[in-house]
Protein backbone atom coordinates (compact mmCIF):
# COMPACT_ATOMS: atom_id res chain seq x y z
CA UNK A 1 0.00 0.00 0.00
CA UNK A 2 1.09 3.47 -0.45
CA UNK A 3 0.97 5.43 2.41
CA UNK A 4 0.38 9.12 1.31
CA UNK A 5 -2.05 10.30 4.44
CA UNK A 6 -0.90 12.41 7.02
CA UNK A 7 1.39 11.70 10.12
CA UNK A 8 -0.25 12.13 13.39
CA UNK A 9 1.48 13.77 16.55
CA UNK A 10 -0.18 13.44 19.13
CA UNK A 11 1.55 15.36 22.37
CA UNK A 12 1.60 18.91 24.25
CA UNK A 13 2.08 22.33 23.04
CA UNK A 14 5.54 22.19 24.59
CA UNK A 15 7.59 19.23 22.98
CA UNK A 16 10.81 20.53 21.07
CA UNK A 17 11.49 17.01 20.65
CA UNK A 18 8.39 16.56 18.24
CA UNK A 19 9.02 19.76 17.02
CA UNK A 20 12.42 18.52 15.17
CA UNK A 21 10.40 15.80 13.54
CA UNK A 22 7.77 17.65 12.61
CA UNK A 23 9.81 20.06 10.71
CA UNK A 24 12.16 17.25 9.18
CA UNK A 25 8.67 15.46 7.79
CA UNK A 26 7.40 19.23 6.55
CA UNK A 27 10.90 19.59 4.55
CA UNK A 28 10.18 16.50 3.14
CA UNK A 29 6.67 17.70 1.94
CA UNK A 30 4.81 15.01 4.24
CA UNK A 31 1.30 16.18 5.76
CA UNK A 32 1.95 16.41 9.30
CA UNK A 33 -1.41 16.95 11.67
CA UNK A 34 -0.39 17.95 15.56
CA UNK A 35 -3.01 17.51 17.80
CA UNK A 36 -2.57 17.42 22.24
CA UNK A 37 -5.66 15.42 22.99
CA UNK A 38 -5.60 17.81 25.97
CA UNK A 39 -7.30 20.20 23.79
CA UNK A 40 -10.54 18.18 23.24
CA UNK A 41 -12.98 18.96 23.52
CA UNK A 42 -12.61 22.64 23.25
CA UNK A 43 -10.28 23.16 19.79
CA UNK A 44 -10.08 19.12 18.74
CA UNK A 45 -13.46 17.43 17.60
CA UNK A 46 -13.73 14.03 15.80
CA UNK A 47 -16.43 12.41 14.02
CA UNK A 48 -15.75 8.44 13.32
CA UNK A 49 -17.81 5.42 11.98
CA UNK A 50 -16.55 1.78 12.77
CA UNK A 51 -16.63 -0.06 8.82
CA UNK A 52 -15.42 -3.42 8.25
CA UNK A 53 -12.11 -1.89 6.89
CA UNK A 54 -11.65 -0.61 10.35
CA UNK A 55 -12.29 3.39 11.16
CA UNK A 56 -13.84 5.81 9.01
CA UNK A 57 -13.99 9.80 9.60
CA UNK A 58 -12.31 12.55 10.26
CA UNK A 59 -10.31 14.25 13.18
CA UNK A 60 -10.55 18.52 13.27
CA UNK A 61 -7.62 21.07 14.69
CA UNK A 62 -8.02 24.71 13.96
CA UNK A 63 -5.61 24.26 11.21
CA UNK A 64 -5.61 20.49 9.85
CA UNK A 65 -8.62 17.69 8.93
CA UNK A 66 -7.40 13.80 9.11
CA UNK A 67 -9.27 11.63 6.81
CA UNK A 68 -8.79 8.56 9.84
CA UNK A 69 -9.05 5.95 7.19
CA UNK A 70 -5.56 7.12 6.07
CA UNK A 71 -3.35 7.95 8.80
CA UNK A 72 0.14 6.72 7.81
CA UNK A 73 1.21 7.02 11.09
CA UNK A 74 0.78 8.04 14.38
CA UNK A 75 3.91 9.11 16.60
CA UNK A 76 2.55 9.08 20.46
CA UNK A 77 4.57 11.21 22.93
CA UNK A 78 3.29 12.89 25.96
CA UNK A 79 -0.35 14.69 25.35
CA UNK A 80 -1.89 16.28 28.43
CA UNK A 81 -4.63 14.86 29.64
CA UNK A 82 -8.70 15.60 29.53
CA UNK A 83 -9.71 18.60 31.63
CA UNK A 84 -13.66 19.80 31.76
CA UNK A 85 -12.72 22.53 34.48
CA UNK A 86 -16.42 24.44 33.81
CA UNK A 87 -18.12 20.64 35.04
CA UNK A 88 -18.59 19.98 38.24
CA UNK A 89 -16.28 17.01 40.14
CA UNK A 90 -18.77 14.14 39.50
CA UNK A 91 -20.07 15.60 35.70
CA UNK A 92 -16.09 16.35 34.96
CA UNK A 93 -15.34 12.55 36.08
CA UNK A 94 -18.07 10.99 33.41
CA UNK A 95 -16.50 13.57 30.76
CA UNK A 96 -12.96 12.19 31.26
CA UNK A 97 -13.39 8.58 30.78
CA UNK A 98 -16.12 9.17 28.02
CA UNK A 99 -12.88 11.02 26.50
CA UNK A 100 -10.64 8.64 26.94
CA UNK A 101 -12.25 5.58 25.72
CA UNK A 102 -14.08 7.50 22.69
CA UNK A 103 -11.09 9.58 21.23
CA UNK A 104 -8.13 7.55 22.82
CA UNK A 105 -10.06 4.35 21.28
CA UNK A 106 -10.61 5.82 17.91
CA UNK A 107 -6.70 6.99 18.00
CA UNK A 108 -6.01 2.83 19.12
CA UNK A 109 -7.47 1.53 16.35
CA UNK A 110 -6.56 3.20 13.26
CA UNK A 111 -6.51 1.00 10.09
CA UNK A 112 -2.53 0.08 8.08
CA UNK A 113 -1.21 3.21 10.56
CA UNK A 114 2.20 2.53 12.13
CA UNK A 115 2.52 3.46 15.64
CA UNK A 116 5.03 4.35 17.31
CA UNK A 117 4.56 3.62 20.02
CA UNK A 118 1.04 2.18 19.83
CA UNK A 119 -0.56 3.95 23.36
CA UNK A 120 -1.43 0.94 25.07
CA UNK A 121 1.90 -0.56 24.87
CA UNK A 122 3.30 2.15 26.30
CA UNK A 123 1.21 1.51 29.11
CA UNK A 124 2.33 -1.71 29.12
CA UNK A 125 5.92 -1.40 29.04
CA UNK A 126 5.63 1.49 31.56
CA UNK A 127 5.89 -0.65 34.60
CA UNK A 128 8.84 -1.33 36.00
CA UNK A 129 8.71 -4.71 37.35
CA UNK A 130 7.65 -6.31 33.98
CA UNK A 131 10.19 -4.37 31.72
CA UNK A 132 13.07 -6.02 34.41
CA UNK A 133 11.71 -9.13 34.05
CA UNK A 134 11.26 -8.93 30.67
CA UNK A 135 14.84 -7.46 30.55
CA UNK A 136 16.19 -10.48 32.41
CA UNK A 137 14.18 -13.02 29.78
CA UNK A 138 15.63 -11.20 26.91
CA UNK A 139 18.92 -11.54 27.96
CA UNK A 140 20.41 -8.07 29.62
CA UNK A 141 21.99 -8.38 32.41
CA UNK A 142 19.83 -6.81 35.54
CA UNK A 143 20.84 -5.71 38.90
CA UNK A 144 19.35 -7.86 42.08
CA UNK A 145 15.97 -5.90 42.94
CA UNK A 146 13.15 -6.15 45.41
CA UNK A 147 9.82 -4.36 44.74
CA UNK A 148 8.12 -4.49 48.14
CA UNK A 149 6.30 -2.58 51.04
CA UNK A 150 7.42 -5.06 53.83
CA UNK A 151 10.03 -2.96 56.40
CA UNK A 152 11.82 -6.32 56.80
CA UNK A 153 12.16 -7.39 53.40
CA UNK A 154 13.60 -4.06 52.75
CA UNK A 155 16.15 -4.38 55.39
CA UNK A 156 17.14 -8.23 54.77
CA UNK A 157 17.45 -6.74 51.05
CA UNK A 158 19.81 -4.16 51.72
CA UNK A 159 21.85 -6.26 54.27
CA UNK A 160 22.84 -8.73 51.31
CA UNK A 161 22.80 -6.38 48.39
CA UNK A 162 24.30 -3.17 49.63
CA UNK A 163 24.99 -0.55 48.15
CA UNK A 164 21.81 -0.25 47.44
CA UNK A 165 19.46 2.88 45.26
CA UNK A 166 16.11 3.59 45.93
CA UNK A 167 13.73 4.44 42.86
CA UNK A 168 10.17 5.55 42.20
CA UNK A 169 8.33 2.78 40.51
CA UNK A 170 6.80 5.99 38.21
CA UNK A 171 7.53 9.68 38.28
CA UNK A 172 4.75 12.29 39.21
CA UNK A 173 5.82 15.56 39.13
CA UNK A 174 5.50 17.45 42.34
CA UNK A 175 5.67 20.87 42.89
CA UNK A 176 7.63 22.39 46.01
CA UNK A 177 7.48 26.21 46.65
CA UNK A 178 5.60 26.62 43.00
CA UNK A 179 8.56 24.71 41.39
CA UNK A 180 7.82 21.84 39.19
CA UNK A 181 10.43 18.94 40.96
CA UNK A 182 10.29 14.62 40.93
CA UNK A 183 11.29 12.22 43.76
CA UNK A 184 15.10 11.29 42.42
CA UNK A 185 16.83 7.85 42.63
CA UNK A 186 19.27 7.82 45.67
CA UNK A 187 20.82 5.45 48.21
CA UNK A 188 19.44 3.66 51.04
CA UNK A 189 21.02 2.63 53.84
CA UNK A 190 19.65 0.18 56.61
CA UNK A 191 18.65 2.96 58.96
CA UNK A 192 16.54 5.21 56.77
CA UNK A 193 14.46 2.08 56.63
CA UNK A 194 11.10 2.46 58.49
CA UNK A 195 7.35 1.71 59.23
CA UNK A 196 6.30 4.12 56.78
CA UNK A 197 7.92 1.63 54.02
CA UNK A 198 4.55 -0.34 54.52
CA UNK A 199 2.66 2.90 53.19
CA UNK A 200 3.24 2.13 49.73
CA UNK A 201 5.25 -0.09 47.25
CA UNK A 202 9.06 0.65 46.72
CA UNK A 203 11.74 -0.51 44.63
CA UNK A 204 15.08 -0.77 45.50
CA UNK A 205 17.66 -2.03 43.51
CA UNK A 206 21.78 -3.17 44.15
CA UNK A 207 23.76 -0.49 43.65
CA UNK A 208 25.79 -0.80 40.01
CA UNK A 209 30.11 0.32 40.37
CA UNK A 210 29.72 2.32 37.45
CA UNK A 211 32.16 4.38 35.56
CA UNK A 212 29.71 5.50 32.84
CA UNK A 213 26.09 5.19 31.65
CA UNK A 214 24.55 4.51 28.21
CA UNK A 215 21.42 5.70 26.66
CA UNK A 216 20.59 3.56 23.62
CA UNK A 217 17.66 4.85 21.53
CA UNK A 218 15.93 2.64 18.51
CA UNK A 219 14.30 3.99 16.39
CA UNK A 220 12.46 1.59 13.61
CA UNK A 221 15.89 -0.67 13.12
CA UNK A 222 18.45 1.84 13.74
CA UNK A 223 20.02 1.42 16.53
CA UNK A 224 22.18 4.64 18.61
CA UNK A 225 24.13 4.37 21.26
CA UNK A 226 25.45 7.23 23.19
CA UNK A 227 28.08 6.91 26.34
CA UNK A 228 27.18 9.62 28.73
CA UNK A 229 30.35 10.62 30.75
CA UNK A 230 28.82 12.72 34.18
CA UNK A 231 30.12 11.19 37.71
CA UNK A 232 26.71 11.52 38.68
CA UNK A 233 24.66 8.92 40.26
CA UNK A 234 21.60 10.02 37.92
CA UNK A 235 22.60 11.82 34.97
CA UNK A 236 19.15 13.50 34.33
CA UNK A 237 19.89 16.10 37.03
CA UNK A 238 22.63 18.36 35.54
CA UNK A 239 22.42 18.19 32.13
CA UNK A 240 25.08 20.31 31.78
CA UNK A 241 28.35 17.65 33.09
CA UNK A 242 27.39 15.50 30.75
CA UNK A 243 30.09 14.22 28.13
CA UNK A 244 28.49 12.14 25.07
CA UNK A 245 30.25 9.83 22.96
CA UNK A 246 29.10 7.32 20.65
CA UNK A 247 29.63 3.98 20.93
CA UNK A 248 28.75 0.27 19.23
CA UNK A 249 27.41 -2.14 22.22
CA UNK A 250 29.05 -5.27 22.75
CA UNK A 251 27.48 -8.58 21.42
CA UNK A 252 24.08 -9.68 22.17
CA UNK A 253 23.04 -6.18 23.43
CA UNK A 254 21.19 -5.31 20.04
CA UNK A 255 19.67 -8.79 19.58
CA UNK A 256 18.30 -8.30 23.09
CA UNK A 257 16.95 -4.44 22.20
CA UNK A 258 14.70 -6.68 19.35
CA UNK A 259 13.69 -9.20 21.59
CA UNK A 260 12.54 -6.74 24.69
CA UNK A 261 10.95 -4.30 21.66
CA UNK A 262 9.30 -7.05 20.85
CA UNK A 263 8.05 -8.31 23.61
CA UNK A 264 6.12 -5.32 24.46
CA UNK A 265 5.23 -4.07 20.45
CA UNK A 266 7.36 -1.67 20.45
CA UNK A 267 8.92 -0.09 17.25
CA UNK A 268 10.80 2.69 19.46
CA UNK A 269 13.06 2.83 22.64
CA UNK A 270 14.97 4.84 25.39
CA UNK A 271 17.55 2.37 27.15
CA UNK A 272 19.49 2.75 30.02
CA UNK A 273 22.44 0.93 31.23
CA UNK A 274 25.05 1.32 33.89
CA UNK A 275 28.62 0.39 32.51
CA UNK A 276 30.20 -1.17 35.30
CA UNK A 277 34.25 -1.60 35.77
CA UNK A 278 34.46 -4.36 33.55
CA UNK A 279 33.26 -3.01 31.02
CA UNK A 280 29.35 -4.94 31.10
CA UNK A 281 26.49 -3.06 30.48
CA UNK A 282 23.90 -3.35 33.02
CA UNK A 283 19.87 -3.14 32.01
CA UNK A 284 18.40 0.04 34.26
CA UNK A 285 15.07 0.71 32.18
CA UNK A 286 13.67 1.73 28.87
CA UNK A 287 11.06 4.61 28.37
CA UNK A 288 8.59 3.85 25.90
CA UNK A 289 8.07 7.48 25.39
CA UNK A 290 11.50 8.57 26.14
CA UNK A 291 13.80 12.14 25.30
CA UNK A 292 16.03 11.67 22.79
CA UNK A 293 16.66 14.34 20.27
CA UNK A 294 18.84 16.81 22.27
CA UNK A 295 21.34 14.08 22.12
CA UNK A 296 21.35 14.44 17.80
CA UNK A 297 23.51 17.75 17.62
CA UNK A 298 25.36 16.51 20.67
CA UNK A 299 26.76 13.48 18.55
CA UNK A 300 25.81 14.64 15.19
CA UNK A 301 23.98 10.76 15.18
CA UNK A 302 21.02 10.70 12.28
CA UNK A 303 18.66 10.93 14.86
CA UNK A 304 15.53 13.23 13.97
CA UNK A 305 16.05 11.38 10.16
CA UNK A 306 15.36 8.29 11.25
CA UNK A 307 12.19 8.87 13.16
CA UNK A 308 11.06 10.88 10.27
CA UNK A 309 12.25 8.14 7.86
CA UNK A 310 10.06 5.90 10.38
CA UNK A 311 6.77 8.20 10.66
CA UNK A 312 7.07 8.50 6.47
CA UNK A 313 7.18 4.75 6.44
CA UNK A 314 10.28 4.87 4.55
CA UNK A 315 11.77 2.52 7.00
CA UNK A 316 10.20 -0.13 9.70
Amino acid sequence: MTHIGPVLVVTMIDDPTADLVIGELHDRGVPVVRLDSGDFPATLSFAATLTPHGIAGTLSTPTRTADLSRVRSLYYRRPSGFTFTHLDEQDARFAVTQARYGLGGILASLPDCLYVNHPHRIGDAEFKPSGLAAALRCGFRVPPTLVTSDPVAARSFIRAQGPVLYKPLSTPLYRVDGVSCTVEVGEVTLDQIDERVAGTAHLFQHRIDKIADVRVTVIGQQVFCVRIDSGLLDWRTDYDRLNYTVVQPPPGITDALRRYLDHFGLVFGAFDFAVDRAGAWWFLECNPSGQWAWMAPETGLPMVAAMADLLERKAT
